[in-house]
């Protein structure tokens, strides 16, 4: 059965330098594949985060958020569908080619998945049983 690992939240400025170890990690565990997700702030979780970045982080507090602000166009969330998990600007290009870095010296594909089949797949001999009710 394949398997792989999302690599998330990847934060800029807080967690995106880790994503070379967690990479090499999954695969020296088994991971066949590799995915990223930028970290998303919606809603409350955006007060959530900055409170807890006040408390944990808080020399990086500023980076971290001015840095999410300009991958998501100047606010901390951005739900549009081709932005929302990766965002955009040099922040998310610079994420993508780390990604794609740890990838390559992992020896994985940044993008080939493993294909799908149905070869395996077989009807049932007989047909579905009816409830009874």
């Amino acid at each position: 059965m394949p398997a792989g690992v999302n690599v998330a939240p990847v934060i800029p400025g807080l967690t995106d330098q880790e994503m070379l170890s967690i990479v090499e990690a999954s695969v020296t565990a088994g991971a066949q594949f590799a995915n990223y997700t930028v970290v998303r702030l919606p809603y409350a979780v955006k007060d959530l985060f900055e409170q807890w970045l006040t408390l944990h982080a808080p020399g990086k507090r500023d980076k971290v958020l001015n840095r999410i602000r300009a991958m998501r166009d100047g606010k901390l969330n951005d739900s549009t569908w081709d932005q929302r998990m990766t965002g955009g600007g040099i922040f998310a290009e610079q994420i993508r080619q780390t990604f794609a870095v740890a990838c390559r010296k992992a020896g994985l594909s940044d993008t080939d998945r493993f294909a799908l089949s149905t070869a395996d797949f077989r009807r049932p001999e007989r047909s579905q049983l009816a409830l009874g009710l």
